[in-house]
């Protein structure tokens, strides 16, 4: 397996996803026929990428099940088992996707082994635990990108939620104002969640109507009259006055640790995360919110928002910081007065996504190379010590974090 190996990919057609994104990066037809929400590069075993492999497309989990040593490296099969422990994907958001979390590792273990041993099918829709990994993830704009992040300071929320909050239901408030740290907004949040449906559709539609009057004081008055237009009288509509509401640059990037209560709502972004698909919801969605479990997950903490902008690694290469062991990202600029050298690589694999432009990519014992142009991918393996590319591209990389090789040696 001393050799780079192209990449087939699956698009996800989840209804938010875009017509246009995914299409135009892969140079499909445009627009496309059906949304295209995320483009999966990995081995998850609800959609492996393709490998181009012995003169044909083989499942990249099926080759990591048969010969893990050559494609992950000893120092990966040592601390995650023969799987990669990552999945890189492009996510096209044209509307906003459910708010969630992520459960720790020790949560996302009991979780696990509680809904097996109750019986619960990996498939069923109530579902919350279908492995037995946590999700940290980390989301790097390639468009403007707007998203949710994390709950705002008490102060914060009430001060937004005092203009537009209705009479009857001010004592709902009282506890971000008596108990201002994180156990008056458990008490704020599970009272508001745990509501009955038939004070949860007046209480919704009577903030929206005020929040429409302050549209141009701030954009989560704005985002809540958007979203109350996706999802009328969910209570995920109120989420802009409550979690931190934030425009990403393209080149920014945001890291998600577990119990971060956050949610996408438009733009273009890459993202890397663990190899997982634990998912806890609160709103924004049809699907399955178990409110108990959820509230458990969640992080009430208030944290400043923290915008990664990454550090350069040579003249070409910025590496964004991850304290996640799965993975790291990273961007690479190839112009063509320089070449990329990869050095002498750490035993680690690799995924390559062209975004712009085009490389061509040698290594060592290749006779011709391989090209790689925008919208393609490649997985360089664990066995490969070195490669170079030149051209003029700009290709994002996902990899296990160099720590880990590090740390096996």
């Amino acid at each position: 397996m001393n050799r780079i190996l192209k990449l087939q990919n699956t698009i996800q057609p989840y209804a938010w996803g875009s017509h246009t994104a995914i299409a135009q990066l892969l140079g499909q037809a445009v627009p496309s026929e059906h949304p295209q929400a995320e483009l999966w590069m990995g081995a998850h075993p609800k959609a492996s990428s393709k490998v181009w492999f012995q003169g044909r497309w083989q499942a990249l989990d099926d080759l990591l099940r048969q010969d893990p040593l050559p494609l992950l490296g000893e120092a990966v099969v040592k601390r995650f088992g023969p799987q990669l422990p990552f999945l890189f994907k492009v996510l096209a958001v044209e509307k906003p996707l459910s708010i969630q979390a992520h459960p720790s590792q020790p949560m996302a273990e009991a979780g696990y082994l509680r809904e097996n041993q109750q019986g619960i099918a990996l498939s069923a829709p109530h579902r919350n635990y279908r492995d037995e990994h946590h999700k940290p993830e980390c989301i790097c704009a390639l468009t403007e990108f707007h998203a949710l992040c994390g709950f705002r300071a008490p102060e914060e929320i009430r001060a937004l939620l005092d203009p537009v909050w209705p009479a009857p239901y001010k004592a709902h408030l009282n506890t971000l104002k008596s108990v201002p740290d994180g156990a008056g907004l458990r008490h704020f949040f599970s009272r508001l969640m745990t509501m009955d449906k038939s004070q949860l559709a007046p209480l919704v539609n009577e903030v929206v109507e005020e929040a429409r009057k302050l549209c141009s004081q701030s954009p989560a008055f704005d985002w809540v009259v958007r979203l109350h237009g996706v999802y009328p009288e969910d209570i995920g509509v109120l989420s802009p006055l409550v979690l931190h509401l934030i425009r990403l640059k393209p080149g920014q990037a945001l890291f998600l640790p577990a119990g971060r209560m956050h949610a996408y709502l438009r733009g273009v972004a890459i993202e890397v995360m663990a190899n997982s698909d634990n998912v806890l919801r609160g709103g924004l969605t049809s699907k399955h919110v178990d409110v108990d479990e959820l509230l458990r997950v969640l992080d009430f903490q208030s944290y400043p928002l923290e915008v990664l902008t990454p550090r350069s690694i040579g003249n070409q290469e910025q590496c964004y910081p991850s304290p996640a062991d799965e993975f790291e990202l990273s961007m690479i600029r190839i112009q063509n007065s320089r070449d990329y050298d990869s050095g002498r690589r750490l035993p680690s694999p690799e995924i390559l996504l062209c975004v712009d432009g085009k490389a061509e990519i040698q290594w060592e014992g290749s006779s011709k190379g391989m090209d790689l142009a925008r919208g393609e991918s490649i997985l360089v393996p664990a066995a490969l010590a070195r490669y170079r590319m030149q051209g003029q591209a700009i290709l994002y990389k996902a990899a296990v974090h160099s720590k880990v090789m590090v740390a096996e040696k």
